[in-house]
């Protein structure tokens, strides 16, 4: 299945890892089997939580480590002994890493004069690259000056101003607030759409990744466990894993009572039974986690034909400004969240009918990782 988005699609890529393993005490592997490829004029979020392996695969790609095993093609090239500077790869890292001691133009400039690019020619590059970021009228600040989202333009226009061939971003937004790190996001897209940049980058933030990129590759343990365009991780998990990762899901364990047709009968711990797509290889009296989005499930006046009900008490109304989210209790200490519309009436402490649809529920084989992502997500 080709889960590259249509407009990079038939495109030589920019970028392949094949078979590329890292190891830095020559026993554990910090990446694993990783066969990776990003198309020209892509945006591809490497995301994962800490220790995933996603910084490692971004700095093997830059030039600050080298692959213990494998091969890095740039441009169909191998750049496995080619030094960060000789990659033409821009650089933009969390903590801007800009000089204080130059100005913000001087701060642009610095790609260009270690290059020895003219000077006539450096002063309308960095005039336009800070034209890019909007922050023309800045050049003579220091960076002590500006905000932390003026740093990070500044940061950005620095990797750009030399015109490079891929640009990669190691959890560049991590520092800001949440208003100022959300506005940074659509910048940051926009710059790459409008000038067709390659990019590759960085992020345990999984809403960051959705709304940012063209594809993302999910890491877990050192491997890429799934890949694909935002829309197709969210509604198409390919584990336990991925679903919990991806979005808010409500993970319930349960054993296989049957299957047919690519369904699975689920008896959960939560005291109920609910009917599931399959995903991955399923067998009778398996344990496995069913997944449900908190959108996907319904409050319901009663009975109304849904192929999953169950009786819930709402233990807690929370106010989300947009929408509401009701935490349910399904049975046995087990908890549904719900995402129900501003001004829904339903009191705390009130007895409902949840409802949703088999289509909307999978059932994953359990493992280690979604015995690990059902415990975080149980309550205290």
């Amino acid at each position: 299945m080709d889960v590259t988005p249509a407009h990079i699609r038939n495109t030589e890529p920019l970028v392949k890892f094949l078979d590329v393993e890292k190891s830095y005490d020559g026993r554990t592997l910090a990446v694993r089997d990783l066969t990776l490829e990003v198309a020209r004029a892509e945006f591809l979020t490497l995301l994962g939580p800490s220790g995933s392996g996603k910084t490692t695969t971004l700095n093997m790609l830059a030039g600050f480590e080298r692959p213990t095993r494998g091969e890095i093609l740039l441009g169909g090239r191998p750049v496995d002994r080619l030094p960060p500077y000789e990659r033409n790869i821009g650089m933009v890292f969390q903590n801007y890493a800009l000089f204080p001691h130059m100005t913000v133009g001087e701060n642009v400039a610095f790609p260009l004069s270690v290059r020895r690019i003219r000077r006539a020619e450096i002063a309308e590059r960095v005039r336009r690259a800070l034209a890019m970021v909007r922050l023309e009228t800045f050049a003579d600040r220091r960076p002590a000056q500006l905000s932390g989202g003026q740093q990070q333009r500044i940061a950005l226009a620095r990797a750009l101003v030399f015109e490079p061939s891929l640009v990669l971003m190691d959890e560049p937004l991590g520092a800001l607030d949440k208003k100022l790190r959300e506005q940074m996001q659509i910048e940051i897209k926009l710059l790459h759409e409008r000038f067709g940049l390659t990019v590759v980058y960085v992020t345990h933030d999984q809403s960051e990744a959705l709304t940012m990129s063209d594809r993302i590759a999910v890491f877990h343990d050192g491997r890429v466990v799934q890949q694909g365009t935002p829309d197709l991780l969210y509604n198409d998990p390919s584990d336990a894993f991925v679903a919990g990762f991806i979005g808010e899901n409500n993970l319930l364990a349960g054993t296989v009572d049957a299957i047919a047709n690519g369904c699975v009968r689920v008896a959960l711990d939560a005291g109920f039974q609910v009917t599931a797509t399959a995903v991955g290889e399923l067998h009778d009296r398996a344990r496995i986690v069913v997944a449900i989005r908190p959108e996907s499930v319904r409050v319901s006046a009663g009975s109304d034909g849904e192929e999953n009900t169950s009786r819930a008490q709402v233990t807690s109304r929370i106010y989300l400004g947009d929408h509401q989210r009701l935490l349910t209790d399904v049975g046995n200490g087990h908890t549904i969240t719900v995402k129900v519309a501003v001004g829904t009436d339903v009191a705390a402490g009130a007895s409902i009918l949840l409802s949703w649809k088999t289509a909307d529920c999978r059932a994953f084989p359990a493992s280690a990782a979604a015995t690990r992502a059902l415990q975080q997500a149980s309550p205290e």
